[in-house]
């Protein structure tokens, strides 16, 4: 804290707790009071993490290659170069609390989100201090009401098409501890933007195009889409081909009606399971590099909607993205 801070950094936040109250992903997060009252949550990285993370991944690399235990269609290396980009993010404090501020604009009249401010004098590379907000993760949200779960479900799935297709900027890591509920406002507060990234319009222009043909069944669409976007070479097997449509079919089933889907009672993520070592085995070319990260956001967004049982209309939600979308200059970057 004196590095990052200076020698008298407690005076700047007068009451400290020592004893961290969670912790982060490479660092731990301590409660404090500034002299005007206002509590703030301080985020310490823990040291040589940011040091440490190239030589990890190369160790873990050549580990990998040496165990030859994934199929050559994982393109496992493609993985770990992706991973180290995504670390390097997360220990750059200076360039988290820059989206942090992003996403509070955005979001500062959405109904459900609120993104806690930074203290801009108060953080660094090194250390994040953020306003401290009250709630509790969405783990522990799970023995609310129907309509509490169907709330939270709907607010975050609306949210990753708004990042993703509106503002071509999400927040990709989906822990659940990273989205704090508070009962008694009915709001969800955003708090870890670590993981944060920016998409091409050209990107987007076909990821949108394979949601669509997965929502009104036009297996040509997706098919055409995802020859665009790289995650097909146009030279596979049938069997490659059919599975990769397959595989967008199936997540594209709660798009496909206007009536609540009830993702409590669905087997969408067993039966993706059945297609993966096909187009592990079989795959000619690596997915786009973006793809990684939307995918971990996209499945937290299944698993938190079939975790919080919920039951809700899913096609009018991207319907409205899409037709929004559309409509935003074709020159927009």
């Amino acid at each position: 804290m004196e590095r990052e801070l200076g020698a008298e950094w407690r005076k700047k936040i007068p009451e400290f707790e020592d004893k961290p109250f969670a912790a982060a992903s490479i660092g731990e997060v301590h409660l404090g009071k500034l002299a005007d009252g206002r509590e703030v949550a301080i985020k310490i990285q823990y040291p040589g993490v940011a040091e440490g993370i190239n030589s990890d991944i190369k160790n873990l690399t050549a580990i990998l290659k040496m165990w030859n235990i994934f199929p050559k269609g994982m393109y496992m290396e493609n993985l770990m170069n992706v991973a180290r980009v995504e670390l390097a993010w997360e220990c750059d404090y200076i360039r988290e609390a820059k989206f942090i501020r992003r996403f509070r604009e955005i979001l500062k009249n959405d109904p459900v989100f609120i993104v806690p401010d930074v203290i801009s004098d108060l953080s660094t590379n090194r250390v994040l201090t953020t306003e401290y907000i009250y709630g509790e993760p969405l783990d522990k949200a799970l023995h609310y009401d129907q309509e509490t779960r169907n709330l939270i479900a709907e607010s975050f799935l609306r949210l990753c098409f708004e990042e993703l297709f509106l503002h071509r900027l999400m927040q990709t890591d989906p822990n659940w501890a990273n989205f704090f509920y508070n009962n008694s406002n009915k709001k969800i507060y955003l708090l870890d933007f670590g993981a944060t990234r920016d998409f091409d319009r050209s990107f987007t222009d076909s990821y949108i195009q394979i949601i669509r043909g997965a929502s009104v069944g036009d297996r040509d669409l997706v098919l055409k889409s995802s020859q665009k976007l790289g995650f097909l070479t146009g030279l596979e097997t049938k069997a490659l081909e059919n599975a990769h449509i397959d595989a967008a079919m199936i997540l594209g089933e709660p798009f496909k009606t206007d009536a609540p889907f009830d993702f409590g009672n669905q087997d969408i993520t067993k039966r993706i399971h059945t297609i993966i070592p096909v187009m592990a085995e079989h795959r000619l070319t690596p997915p786009p590099s973006e793809s990684y990260s939307l995918h971990r956001k996209i499945a937290g967004a299944f698993l938190l909607c079939a975790n919080m049982r919920a039951k809700i209309s899913c096609k009018p939600i991207f319907d409205d993205i899409y037709a929004r979308y559309q409509k935003q200059p074709k020159s927009a970057k």
